[in-house]
C-alpha cells in the first residue's frame, strides 16, 4: 500500500481535528459542513481504514513513526 506523504497527512488531520474541535463532526452535520465528510472519507483512503477512528488513530502512528510534530492532543496545528 502506498502511503501518503507526511506533510499531506499531517495537514489532513490537523484541518479534521480543527473542525472535529468545533464540534462539526461530533453532530454529524457533515451535511452542513461537507469539508469534515470529504476530509474523513480521505484521511480513510490515505490510510486504508472504514472508520474514521481508525484513520485518524493510523495517520498519527505513521506520523510518529516519521517523525516531526507530535499531532497526539496538541492544542495548536503545526505550521506546515
Amino acid at each position: 500500500m502506498l502511503k501518503p506523504h507526511p506533510t499531506v497527512l499531517r495537514r489532513l488531520v490537523e484541518e479534521y481535528e480543527a473542525l472535529a474541535a468545533t464540534g462539526t463532526a461530533a453532530r454529524g452535520t457533515a451535511a452542513h459542513d461537507p469539508r469534515i465528510g470529504d476530509l474523513a472519507y480521505t484521511l480513510c483512503v490515505s490510510t486504508g481504514t472504514r472508520d474514521v477512528r481508525q484513520a485518524l488513530a493510523t495517520a498519527h502512528r505513521w506520523l510518529a513513526a516519521a517523525g516531526g510534530p507530535d499531532l497526539t492532543n496538541s492544542a495548536e496545528p503545526a505550521t506546515v
